[in-house]
């Protein structure tokens, strides 16, 4: 294999600024914002793609990138299979790191907290608001286990097609949502001579947030 070196590749941040004057008490007030500023800019197809890091039971950590489908005061929302990797590493530990990147407008954030099961009935009202062949392919795939083809996975697919032909499709008991409560959320500002700007917010005890600026 030829060597690749990338230490030529830069890029020069300077789209926008993060002042810690300027940012809001809560956190979640400034990542609504952002979201809305990311949409507006442009240039990211899937604004709400972020990178999810588990670690599992024998300490080693795995990212993968999750579709974000809501956030509320409270915290983070995505859906995903019980029981695939990252089900079992919530499971085995709920200590998580979501990310996000948005290269359009040279911004990322770092959410760490906590990973919870959300009610069933919410759950139940985002499955049954996805079309119908994701619902099918929820139950035709055991998410992260090993398979012997892709036909195997088509026939699963054809077999459910046909169980649920004419009736409702109904949420599979080992799918459904998780909602990280962050601790901590970092807001990363790309600035010019890679002096970036970093604001973090941290949970306190008595629930109120602590604002500071990090080093780049």
């Amino acid at each position: 294999m030829q060597d690749n070196d990338l230490g030529n590749y830069r890029k020069v941040y300077k789209k926008k600024e993060l002042s810690k004057k300027e940012v809001p008490e809560n956190p979640m007030e400034l990542f609504q914002k952002w979201f809305y500023e990311v949409e507006e800019f442009g240039g990211n197809i899937e604004a709400n793609a972020c990178t999810i890091a588990t670690v599992d039971k024998n300490e080693i950590p795995q990212n993968r990138v999750v579709l974000l489908k809501k956030y509320t005061w409270e915290g983070f929302i995505f859906y995903t299979n019980y029981n695939s990797n990252k089900g079992k590493s919530i499971e085995n530990n709920p200590n998580v790191c979501l990310s996000f990147f948005w290269h359009n407008i040279e911004r990322q954030i770092i959410i760490k907290g906590k990973a919870e099961k959300i009610s069933e009935n919410l759950s139940d009202g985002y499955f049954e608001s996805r079309p119908d062949g994701s619902k099918l392919g929820a139950w035709a795939s055991n998410q992260s286990e090993v398979v012997p083809s892709r036909e195997f996975l088509d026939k699963r697919l054809a077999s459910f097609e046909e169980k649920f032909k004419n009736k409702e499709i109904t949420r599979p008991k080992n799918w459904g949502g998780y909602i990280i409560k962050p601790i901590s959320i970092e807001f990363w500002q790309g600035r010019p001579n890679r002096m970036h700007d970093r604001i973090k917010y941290t949970l306190q005890k008595n629930y109120d947030w602590k604002i500071e600026r990090l080093a780049p």
